[in-house]
């Protein structure tokens, strides 16, 4: 899928369509006590631009989002769209949207269900994200690996974009 990266409505669209895609990456706090990312699936709300999560409330996670920790989403599609997505994380229980993003995968890791007064959900408050699109195939790939050892100059195999939410 051609991206122009010079487009950021473009960008940001593929952005919430790739993770729409492919929704599992890896969330982690920034600053403070350290902390591991670790995978979780998310859920969109793009009118929004917030990211759901389902956890435990005592979670690392969601101990961080009660304080309202700056935290970070990194996404990877195939070799092809690499994305960092940076803002807010609160914990909020959110019954609707705790039925209306329930499925089989994410019943699979919380056994007892979605009344469990264990779980609830973070929520990413997307600030800005990074981008990176590469739009060559194998064969490109390997040319521009090839001319950059060559030429000394970087293989041009796509584009970085900047994304601001607000």
């Amino acid at each position: 899928m051609k991206t122009d990266i010079h487009d950021e409505a473009a960008v940001q669209t593929r952005l919430w369509d790739e993770i729409a895609k492919h929704p599992v990456g890896m969330l982690g706090v920034v600053g403070g006590a350290p902390h591991h990312f670790q995978p979780m699936t998310a859920f969109l709300d793009r009118a929004a631009n917030q990211i759901w999560f389902f956890t435990y409330k005592d979670t690392a996670l969601a101990e961080a989002a009660a304080t309202g920790a700056q935290a970070m989403f990194v996404f990877q599609e195939s070799g092809e769209f690499y994305a960092c997505i940076g803002g807010a994380l609160q914990a909020e229980y959110d019954r609707g949207r705790m039925d209306r993003y329930w499925n089989a995968a994410v019943a699979a890791w919380y056994p007892d269900g979605k009344h469990d007064p264990r779980l609830t959900l973070l929520r990413l408050d997307a600030r800005d994200a990074e981008v990176w699109v590469q739009e060559a195939g194998p064969a490109r790939f390997a040319w521009e690996i090839a001319k950059a050892r060559t030429t000394h100059a970087q293989p041009d195999l796509g584009g970085h974009a900047h994304l601001n939410f607000h």
